[in-house]
């Protein structure tokens, strides 16, 4: 059976779009089955007691300027540190990646182009039209999953990962769950893969437990 990775992201967050096709590569080379769980990251942080960007310290903030650069150098991706539409509201686009997984497609190139409108072309991915081109663009009926995005279903899904991100020891983004060991940050996919390449048992908090 195919090992699964609970993939919880944001759309919102830069450090997602820069490890997404990293991470997908990985996913691939190693034949895992990838869980998208895309999570209102504003929720989890209220709950974990992380801040968002603009209430963290000057110096963090000008931190992560540098840190995007280098991870962009790495990374080979094109990406804009301050982007016109930032920051925005995924909620739409999230639930759009809801009801593709919830119809039995592949959300992933979605989803990178998504992240690309916003960190890369500085398009404003809050707008439904924007949404639906993307949709349109990577092959799936846009006006079916407009009405399925706005469904009570997709809306209690999205919700419902906050609860389970935090269950899972999620509390922040992009996180990557491997049997129950969370790999948080792009800047943690070495790690990963590391752990898949070993077929290591999974490191928990407690060694002795």
């Amino acid at each position: 059976m195919p090992r699964t990775i609970d993939y919880y992201f944001s759309l919102h967050s830069p450090w997602t779009y820069l490890g997404h096709a990293t991470f997908l590569d990985i996913a691939a080379r190693h034949g895992c089955r990838i869980a998208y769980r895309p999570v209102p990251l504003r929720a989890v942080f209220d709950e974990t007691g992380g801040l968002p960007l603009p209430k963290r310290h000057p110096v963090r903030q000008r931190y992560r300027l540098m840190d995007l650069q280098r991870w962009r150098e790495r990374r080979g991706v094109k990406l804009v540190l301050q982007p016109k539409h930032f920051p925005f509201d995924p909620s739409l686009a999230d639930r759009f990646l809801i009801a593709i997984v919830s119809a039995g497609g592949d959300p992933g190139r979605f989803m990178g182009e998504i992240m690309a409108g916003v960190w890369s072309r500085d398009e404003d991915m809050t707008q439904p039209g924007a949404v639906a081109r993307v949709a349109q663009s990577c092959g799936f009926d846009a006006q079916a999953l407009a009405l399925a995005a706005d469904s009570e279903a997709a809306v209690q899904s999205y919700e419902g990962t906050i609860a389970a991100a935090i269950a899972a020891g999620v509390f922040g983004a992009p996180s990557y769950v491997l049997d129950g060991e969370v790999f948080w940050g792009q800047d943690r996919l070495e790690l990963l893969d590391s752990a898949l390449a070993s077929g290591r048992a999974p490191y928990r908090p407690d060694p002795a437990a």
